[in-house]
C-alpha cells in the first residue's frame, strides 16, 4: 500500500464510516466519539479492514506483474512514471506560480552585484501570494476605516449592547430548565401534573407530620384556608419552606434538605390545597391572605389586613 490512491481509498472509507457511526449513534448534543468510546473500537476496525484490502489488491498486482513478460513488465513501469510524473501536475504548477521563484539552473539570472564573502545576494521577485495578501489587507482597511469610521455603521457601544442582550436571553432560556437556580425572587406557579405530584410526595414525606396529609393542620397550622401566619401567595410560600419558621415559630428550614426545585414543588402543591376540605380542620390563624396583585375591589379596603399592602412582607402559615 504504497500509491497516493490506496491512502486516500482508506481515508474515504474511515470518513465514510464516521458518518455513517454520527448518524446511527444517539448523541443529540456531543460526537458519538466524544461520548461513546466503543464507536473508536468500530472506527479501528474499519481502518483494519481498509488496510487489509489495499494490502491484498497490492498483493494481487505484484502477482500479476510478475506473471508478464520482462518487455510488458518494462512498459507497466514506464507507463507508471509517467502517471506518477503527471500526478497533481495542476496543485505543483500552482505552487511554483504562487512561489514565483528561479530554479537553481536559472539563479546566474537574478544574482546581484554584492558578494559577502563569498555569499551573494538573489533579487527574487516577492512571492504572488504575499503580494495580493498585502493587497487584500489595504482594501478591507479602506472599507472597514469608510465603515466604521466615516459612516459609523457600528460601533463597539452597540456591538457590547448586542452581546449584552442576547446574553441575558441565553440566561432566561437557561433558568427555564435550570430549575434548582429558582429563588425567592424567580419562584414561580408550578402547574405541570409532574410537578404537582413531586410536590405531594415531598408534602406526604415531610410536612404531613405537622400539618397533616390533607393540610387540615396538627401541630403547624391549616393549610387550606384563606388566613395565614406569615403570608400567602408562591413567592411567601417558599421563603417559608426555604428558611422554615421565624419569630419563634417552630418549623425548621427546609433549604438544608430540599432543592430549591424541590421547594418550589411543594410550595406549588400546597396552593392546591387552598379551599379543599380537610378531614378534622384546626382553626384559622394569622391573617386573611390576598394576593397584593388581584383587584382590590373584590375585598372593601378597611378589612384588607395592613401587612399584606407589602408584596415582599415576610409570610407562610
Amino acid at each position: 500500500m504504497r500509491s497516493t490512491s490506496s491512502y486516500l481509498r482508506v481515508l474515504a472509507f474511515l470518513g465514510i464510516a464516521y458518518i455513517l457511526i454520527e448518524l446511527t449513534v444517539e448523541s443529540p448534543e456531543q460526537s458519538a466519539f466524544l461520548t461513546q468510546p466503543l464507536t473508536w473500537i468500530a472506527l479501528g476496525l474499519v481502518l483494519l479492514f481498509a488496510v487489509a484490502i489495499e494490502i491484498c489488491v497490492a498483493a494481487l498486482n505484484n502477482v500479476l506483474f510478475q506473471s508478464l513478460k520482462p518487455e510488458e513488465q518494462e512498459r507497466y513501469l514506464l507507463a507508471q512514471k509517467k502517471k506518477k510524473e503527471n500526478q497533481f501536475r495542476w496543485f505543483k504548477a500552482t505552487y511554483l506560480r504562487l512561489l514565483d521563484s528561479k530554479p537553481v539552473e536559472e539563479e546566474g539570472e537574478i544574482i546581484l552585484d554584492h558578494n559577502y564573502d563569498g555569499i551573494q545576494e538573489l533579487d527574487n521577485n516577492l512571492p504572488p501570494w504575499w503580494v495580493y495578501s498585502f493587497y487584500a489587507t489595504i482594501i478591507f482597511g479602506v472599507i472597514y476605516l469608510i465603515r466604521f469610521h466615516a459612516f459609523n455603521d457600528y460601533t463597539q457601544a452597540e456591538e457590547y449592547e448586542t452581546e449584552v442582550a442576547e446574553a441575558k436571553l441565553a440566561i432566561e432560556e437557561y433558568k427555564k430548565t435550570a430549575k434548582d437556580l429558582v429563588d425567592i425572587n424567580t419562584v414561580t406557579v408550578l402547574t405541570e401534573a409532574s410537578d404537582i405530584s413531586a410536590g405531594k410526595s415531598i408534602f406526604s414525606a415531610n410536612c404531613a407530620a405537622c400539618h397533616k396529609a390533607d393540610g387540615g393542620g396538627g401541630i403547624g397550622p391549616n393549610l387550606t384556608d384563606q388566613y395565614w401566619i406569615l403570608g400567602g401567595g408562591i413567592k411567601n410560600i417558599f421563603r417559608t419552606v426555604s428558611e422554615g419558621g421565624r419569630d419563634g415559630k417552630g418549623m425548621v428550614a427546609w433549604k438544608q434538605t430540599l432543592k430549591p426545585a424541590e421547594m418550589a414543588q411543594v410550595a406549588s402543591y400546597i396552593l392546591t390545597l387552598q379551599g379543599s376540605t380537610p378531614l378534622d380542620p384546626k382553626e384559622a390563624q394569622g391573617e386573611l391572605w390576598v394576593d397584593p396583585e388581584a383587584s382590590k375591589e373584590e375585598i372593601p379596603q378597611d378589612e384588607i389586613p395592613e401587612t399584606i399592602s407589602d408584596s415582599t412582607a415576610v409570610v407562610s402559615k
